[in-house]
Parts: structure tokens; C-alpha cells; sequence
């Protein structure tokens, strides 16, 4: 019998793309299931008109990948039946060909327990132009196993059992636009970093820097031509996937500067998250203090620039070498 296939979907602010990612879903979900974490900017009245949407509430004021991806699963499992599980995010969308691919049908008719493994093809702005990511496991044949995974951000979004068969799903792809819009993926950047910073202290700003800013440095030969074909097969499906809602408010920005004013911003003058006028930001949102001055040394400036225009260059074993030379400077 064909299994009950269930999307998995986190969303926080995420109005700027909501209404595409659920028209696309609801073609091939039976059920998508929202879990909101008090979103502020019409999501959750997004969510609520797409007849497939199960809404339900993420309470966590942090942010806890593991915990989020349980609420999500536990819900799932309250629908009976034998289940597929897929866990995208709003800011992904399968290609077209989902709807009549062969490999969806082998998909559909898999063991309980198997993984299904997934690309990214990260759309850039021009939306002409995408990259291809590894392979990551984002669907998985339900077989009740728990979601063991621990790690608080850029965790597994499905369990993991020892041993498990996986399959690599080679002619569907995820087309993910978070790097389609360029400003918008910087703050959520800056945002990972001092969540990093916070969460994770014993990690380098070498490193947290380097993680944060891979977009930077794609080679040449990993950019390809976005097919036309993605585009056109979902306009006729009356999906415009060039149209993004444009805001120059980010939550991410509110969040960094609570931050600030729990840590100091002394604590993360080691992080590339000064390219933006904090203060200027603090206005827009009307923040009462706004005295967000940019800490970095001219040292911290230095390296850092180092940093930007080697990024490219960071497995050279010069590279290397003046990593560990600027650690010296460089550490909290």
C-alpha cells in the first residue's frame, strides 16, 4: 500500500516564502506538518489556509534543532498508517519532477527504515545560477525508531538507526533559496555565528568564520546553469519560484542584538558579523540602546580581512600555516 507521506516543516518568520514552499509541498504531501516558533510576521495565517497543514506550536524560546525535529516526528506518528517522512524546510522546495519521477515510485515503495538522501541545488541571486550540495538524509520509510541525534544545530532532521539502508536520490533535487536572497542569508549568518560563539565556546573564530562563509569561495567549476525547466514546469503549475517577498527587517538582527545586550558585544568582536552599522540597525528596529559600536582591533580587522580573501585558498598549506601564526591574535 502506498505510505502516508508527511513533510516535516520548522518555521520562524518565514512569511517571505511561505505560500510557495506550501503550494509546492501540498503537490505531492498528503500532510504538512508546521511546527511555529511564535512567529511574528503572518506565518502561522500563511500556514492556515493550505488545506494539507497540520499547525502546531513550537514553545521553545531557544533554538534547539534536536528538540524541534522531535516535536515534529512525535505529531507525525499520531496519523496512522505506514508513514514516509520528509523534512524540508521553507526555503526548499523539491524540483518538478517530483510529481512523475521513477525514482519517487522506488521511493514510495521502500522498507520501513530505509533513508532517503537528498542535494541541495542552491539558488543564487540571479536565479540563473545554482550549486550542488553532498548528499544529506532528509527522508526516511517510518519504522518508529527515535530521533537519536544530539547536537543542537546542523543536526540530522530524521533518526538515524545503526546499520540503516540508505538511498541517494539522484534525479530529484532540493532547490533551496535561502542564498537567492543575499541579504537576508547574511544576517541569518551572522546570527549562526553568535549562536556558535554562545553555544559552543571552545570553537575558534578561525573556524566559525571559515563554516560561515563557504558561499564565498564556490570554485567555478561548481556553479552550473539552473535548469529552465525547473522554472517553467512550476509556472505552469501556477508556482512562481522567482518571486521572494522582500523585507529589510530580519529576526536574526533583533536576536544578535539581545545578545548584546546579555553578553556585551566585546564577546563577539572575533566574529565577521561587523560588516553591517549595528547601530543604525538598532534604529530601524527601535531599539532604546543602539550604542552597538563596532569592538574589533585594527588587528581583529586584519585578520580577518586575511580571512575573506583566503577563503578560497584555506586548505593551502600557507594558508594553514598563517591560520595557526594569527591564532596568537585571534582567540577569545
Amino acid at each position: 500500500m502506498k505510505p502516508t507521506i508527511i513533510c516535516l516543516t520548522p518555521v520562524r518568520n518565514e512569511a517571505w516564502i511561505l505560500d510557495r514552499f506550501l503550494k509546492a509541498a501540498s503537490l505531492w504531501a498528503d500532510y504538512i506538518i508546521i511546527a511555529d516558533q511564535m512567529s511574528t510576521d503572518g506565518s502561522r495565517e500563511i500556514a492556515k489556509k493550505y488545506p494539507k497543514v497540520i499547525l502546531i506550536d513550537n514553545s521553545l524560546e531557544a533554538f534547539n534543532e534536536p528538540e524541534r525535529q522531535k516535536l515534529l516526528i512525535k505529531e507525525a506518528r499520531k496519523i496512522n498508517g505506514q508513514k514516509l517522512l520528509i523534512t524540508l524546510d521553507a526555503d526548499e522546495i523539491f524540483t518538478p519532477n517530483v510529481i512523475d519521477s521513477e525514482e519517487w515510485k522506488q521511493v514510495l515503495t521502500a522498507a520501513p527504515g530505509t533513508i532517503f538522501k537528498f542535494q541541495w541545488a542552491n539558488i543564487l541571486p540571479d536565479f540563473n545560477t545554482y550549486w550542488q550540495s553532498d548528499f544529506f538524509p532528509w527522508g526516511y520509510m517510518d519504522d518508529g525508531f527515535e530521533h537519536n541525534q544530539n547536537e543542537k544545530i546542523h543536526t540530522s532532521r530524521i533518526p538515524i538507526p545503526h546499520g540503516v539502508k540508505s538511498i541517494e536520490i539522484k534525479t530529484i533535487k532540493v532547490m533551496h533559496f535561502q542564498y537567492s536572497n543575499w541579504e537576508r542569508m547574511q544576517s541569518k549568518h551572522r546570527w549562526y555565528e553568535c549562536y556558535e560563539r554562545i553555544t559552543f565556546p571552545e570553537k575558534r573564530p578561525i573556524n566559525i568564520f571559515r563554516m560561515y562563509h563557504h558561499m564565498y569561495a564556490l570554485p567555478k567549476e561548481k556553479i552550473e546553469v539552473l535548469p529552465t525547466k525547473w522554472i517553467a514546469d512550476y509556472l505552469k503549475l501556477k508556482i512562481d519560484v522567482h518571486n521572494n517577498n522582500i523585507s529589510t527587517l530580519y529576526w536574526w538582527d533583533e536576536k544578535v542584538m539581545d545578545y548584546f545586550d546579555q553578553y556585551g558585544i566585546e564577546y563577539f568582536k572575533k566574529l565577521s558579523i561587523w560588516d553591517v552599522n549595528w547601530m543604525k540597525i538598532a534604529q530601524k528596529w527601535r531599539r532604546a540602546n543602539n550604542e552597538y559600536y563596532d569592538p574589533r582591533t585594527f588587528a581583529d580587522k586584519c585578520i580577518q580581512l586575511f580571512l575573506k580573501i583566503s577563503q578560497k585558498y584555506q586548505n593551502y598549506y600557507i594558508v594553514r600555516k598563517l591560520e595557526k601564526v594569527s591564532e596568537k591574535y585571534f582567540s577569545y
